[in-house]
This record gives C-alpha cells, sequence and structure tokens, in this order.
C-alpha cells in the first residue's frame, strides 16, 4: 500500500502530524507527505515520510497565492506520479479538508479519509468526526485509526535525531527563548523577553536565544549581552538539536514549542488564547501555561492583537517566567 498525508499548514502543524504519520508508515509501504512551503522544513525532520511534495496551497497560509490552472494541473500530476492508493487530509479544527480531498480525488487517489462537518458528496470515503475539544496531534491519531491506522507508540512528537550543535551552544543544559512568533498576536513583547533573558541570567541560568534569518534584529536584542544569540544560524534540524539540548524551552504558541516536545524538551507557553490552548499547547512534555485564557481575545484567531497593550501576554513577567523554568527544571 502506498499512502499519502496531507497537511498544508505551518511548521508546528506539521509537527503535530508527526503521531499520525508514523501510524500510516506502521502499514504502508510508502508514505508521501504533502504540505505546504512553511511545513516543509519539519516534515523532512519527520520519521516515517519517505518522500516530501510541497505546494503553497491557495486556501492555506497568511498570505495564500492566487489559483492558477497551471499549478493544480502541476500538483494533480505530481500527486498521481506517487500512485498512492489511500490519502489522509488533516487539517484544523477550523478548516475544510475538501479542496484538498477534490485535487486528490481528480489524482486518482481511491481512498481518502478526512474530519469533515461538510456534507463530502464523494470526495471522501472515510468521512470522520473529531471529538469536540482533542488537541490536534489526537486528533489526527484518531482519524489515522478511523481510516485503518492504529496508533503504534505512546503517540508523542517525535523527529529523527537532530545533528550535534555543542559548537554553537556549548555544553547542554541551558533555557532556549524564542521571542519570534509567526503571528503577531500570539507573540509576547521584545521588551518583556529581554527582561526574561535577564533575569534568567542573573538566577544562574546560561540562556540561548534563537530565532530565523529574518529575526536576527530581535533576537540581538532580546539576548543583549546576558544571552547567547542564535538568531538565523540555525536550520530545522539544527534547531532541533540546539531544543534537544535544553533544561526548558520559553516560546510562545509558535512552531519551535512543538519542536521542543518533539525531542522531549519542557516548554514555558506563553500562550496568548486567540486559539484554544486545549487544542494547540505543547504535547506530551512538561509545560507552564502563562498568559490569561480568558482574555477579550480569546478564540478569535486574530493575528494583530485586537485589545490594546496585549494584555493576554504582557502582563506576564519576567519573574514569572523564572519560577515556570525553576518549577520545569525541577520536574524534569
Amino acid at each position: 500500500m502506498k499512502a499519502l498525508v496531507t497537511r498544508l499548514d505551518n511548521f508546528g502543524d506539521v509537527l503535530l502530524a508527526g503521531p499520525a504519520v508514523r501510524a500510516v508508515a506502521a502499514r504502508a509501504d510508502t508514505v508521501t507527505l504533502l504540505c505546504g512551503p512553511h511545513g516543509a522544513p519539519a516534515a523532512r525532520l519527520l520519521p516515517g515520510v519517505d518522500e516530501v511534495l510541497v505546494w503553497d496551497a491557495p486556501w492555506a497560509g497568511f498570505q495564500p497565492p492566487e489559483v492558477r490552472r497551471e499549478e493544480i494541473d502541476a500538483l494533480v500530476a505530481a500527486v498521481a506520479a506517487t500512485d498512492a492508493d489511500t490519502a489522509l487530509v488533516l487539517t484544523s479544527f477550523h478548516q475544510s479538508p475538501l479542496p484538498a480531498a477534490l485535487l486528490l480525488r481528480l489524482a486518482g487517489v481511491r481512498r481518502i479519509a478526512a474530519d469533515s462537518e461538510d456534507y463530502p458528496g464523494s470526495l471522501l470515503d472515510v468521512r470522520h468526526h473529531r471529538a469536540p475539544h482533542a488537541h490536534e496531534a489526537e486528533a489526527a491519531l484518531d482519524l489515522a485509526e478511523a481510516a485503518g491506522f492504529p496508533r503504534v507508540d505512546d503517540g508523542r512528537l517525535r523527529v529523527l535525531p537532530p545533528p550535534p550543535v555543542d559548537e554553537l551552544t556549548g555544553p547542554a543544559g541551558y533555557v532556549v527563548v524564542h521571542p519570534g512568533a509567526s503571528v503577531p498576536a500570539r507573540a509576547w513583547s521584545p521588551e518583556r523577553c529581554a527582561q526574561a533573558v535577564r533575569e534568567l541570567a542573573a538566577a544562574g541560568r546560561r540562556v540561548v536565544v534563537t530565532g530565523g534569518a529574518r529575526e536576527r534584529d530581535l533576537t540581538a536584542y532580546v539576548a543583549g549581552d546576558r544571552g547567547l544569540d542564535l538568531g538565523g544560524r540555525t536550520d530545522a534540524a539544527e534547531l532541533a538539536g540546539v531544543l534537544a539540548g535544553a533544561a526548558c524551552a520559553v516560546t510562545g504558541n509558535t512552531g519551535p514549542a512543538h519542536l521542543a516536545a518533539a525531542v522531549g524538551t519542557p516548554v514555558v507557553s506563553l500562550f496568548a488564547p486567540v486559539v484554544p490552548a486545549e487544542r494547540w499547547r505543547p504535547y506530551g512534555v512538561p509545560y507552564v501555561l502563562l498568559g490569561d485564557q480568558r482574555a477579550p481575545c480569546a478564540g478569535t484567531r486574530a493575528r494583530q492583537c485586537p485589545v490594546p497593550g496585549h494584555p493576554c501576554l504582557d502582563d506576564v513577567t519576567a519573574l514569572d517566567v523564572v519560577a515556570a523554568v525553576d518549577k520545569l527544571v525541577e520536574v524534569a
């Protein structure tokens, strides 16, 4: 059997699909993962994935491309070339799987499974309804089981073994602070992040600050003269290695929170309630959730904070973070 799993969202979303991918891989001869460009680096870290197809879907992402017939035709041809017998279309709780299912059907995939509240017509062979409050990783596992791929392990997030990063970080046991987020409403303020680095250093913690190539100014500011600035210096696999060597990670609801969980590192989660924590919190590792989950922005899925002053997160202090780190490091 040749299987295809589709998850067309961001880096963290693809990591959350990992347990379901492993369930599929346990029964399939090959697994192709179809993902978006932001999710591709995560897809290449997942155990069980044999091939990665990358496509920027016009219904996904923050800046979706225009619909172009030639790109649709190219995708259908690429999926047909995988000769997949069966497919899982993984989506977030608020998304429809039907556009992707239609394209997979056009590509000749004979059996397609997805969570769908909308009537699917002939697009789905397995129409599953997710549990109302399921975490995204659990929802994907539940769908895989409904499609005939029961879980084969503890269901935690995992990635392939990361490369050694001692030359970047020094000895293990530091605290990672990751100040950036793909959605501004989910980010703690740079000022608060910089205060946290100073307070963690004053408490005797070594601090490593991480971020992407476009976040170098942010990570330099947050690290100051008390943290090690690795902004723009790691790819996805190296970032996994940095997080694996950490005693704890401090980050918002963004991809590195899930990458930390995938390498078994506890997480201090600065979680803006624009999406529900029950579905997106760090999964399978010890964590402390900080941020007012009953703030007026709760459940809005806002990308820019709709409340002046960003109180859901900026009422969290640097000392709150230090206390949370102390709690998690003691537990670990």
